[in-house]
């Protein structure tokens, strides 16, 4: 049997061709612990102890689609975002840091009084619109951070839902189900097809999304992983109108969008200029663009003028 350390180098070796060192590292270190149960720092500590039976079997058994691309999330099935675990599959994208900052974006625009401060003042009851929902990562997230809201998820996939279903059972604590649980509601829906969207959907406090926005054109420019096991219909939109999802956004919120509200949108950094523009010559107010954790322009948000929306 393999130690946990001479198992780390094995892994990190055969990784390097497909992966730069850091990446392939970090790979090992995220597997072991799928594997272990232990952080790194834990394995660190044990490094010369050998894998039992059942470890060797799943150390060899799943490395094997790692040594094929297969992105580490998709092998061991679940991803980390704002702190929970998110199950995953090759239905819907994996959740990114990126994301992340999108989902704080929208929390630190519509804070919730502390009750042990406030007890008097209620928790707002917003609500919410996620469009292109995949595994959940943004609405279940604003569920439970927003207390009370009620959120509205829709996707155009049938797995994907059904795997966004899974989560609301798994992320949730039972707490968090006891209260809130019932206040999500799962639409399979093309975002697209203007007639069907507006017999269904409402009017809503915050509409959110990270659509598709990649050109197709630009498929040869992403790592193989991505494109050979990340769901082609959550990444890619055609050459000619790669602002489709976001011009639907804007035409959308204006008739969707409550007194207050606001619309978040995760972005192409080649295309936030022009996305702040589509919204700006679409009548909102306050466009403002926000940088990632890595500098550049992938987040949108705005409002609209209060005549224009519903109450």
């Amino acid at each position: 049997m393999l130690t946990y350390i001479q198992a780390y180098y094995q892994l990190v070796k055969q990784l390097q061709p497909l992966y730069d060192a850091g990446e392939a590292a970090a790979i090992a270190h995220m597997y072991l612990e799928f594997i272990t149960g232990l952080g790194k720092m834990d394995r660190l500590d044990k490094k010369d102890t050998p894998f039992t039976k059942r470890q060797q079997d799943l150390f060899d058994n799943r490395s094997k689609d790692l040594l094929k691309g297969k992105p580490i999330q998709y092998v061991t099935g679940n991803a980390w975002f704002m702190g929970r675990e998110f199950l995953v599959n090759e239905n819907v994208l994996i959740p990114r840091p990126e994301t992340e900052e999108l989902v704080q974006w929208v929390i630190d625009q519509f804070p919730i009084p502390n009750s042990n401060i406030q007890p008097q003042v209620p928790s707002p009851k917003f609500r919410i619109l996620d469009i292109g929902s995949g595994s959940g990562c943004i609405s279940i997230s604003l569920l439970r951070l927003l207390n009370s809201s009620i959120v509205t998820c829709i996707d155009i996939s049938h797995d994907a839902l059904d795997t966004l279903r899974t989560n609301i059972q798994w992320v949730l604590t039972e707490e968090e189900k006891k209260k809130c649980a019932d206040n999500i509601r799962l639409l399979e829906l093309d975002f697209l097809d203007e007639a069907v969207r507006d017999k269904e959907l409402g009017r809503y406090d915050i509409i959110v999304s990270n659509p598709p926005y990649i050109p197709y054109k630009e498929k040869s420019k992403l790592h193989d992983n991505v494109t050979r096991y990340e769901p082609t219909i959550a990444l890619f939109v055609p050459d000619n109108d790669p602002l489709v999802f976001y011009r639907e956004i804007a035409a959308f919120g204006k008739g969707h969008l409550r007194k207050e509200g606001q619309i978040f949108c995760e972005l192409d950094a080649a295309h936030a200029e022009a996305c702040k523009q589509l919204f700006e010559a679409s009548g909102y107010t306050n466009v403002e663009l926000k940088k990632d954790m890595h500098g550049n322009w992938r987040m949108l948000r705005c409002n609209i003028a209060n005549h224009e929306t519903g109450l």
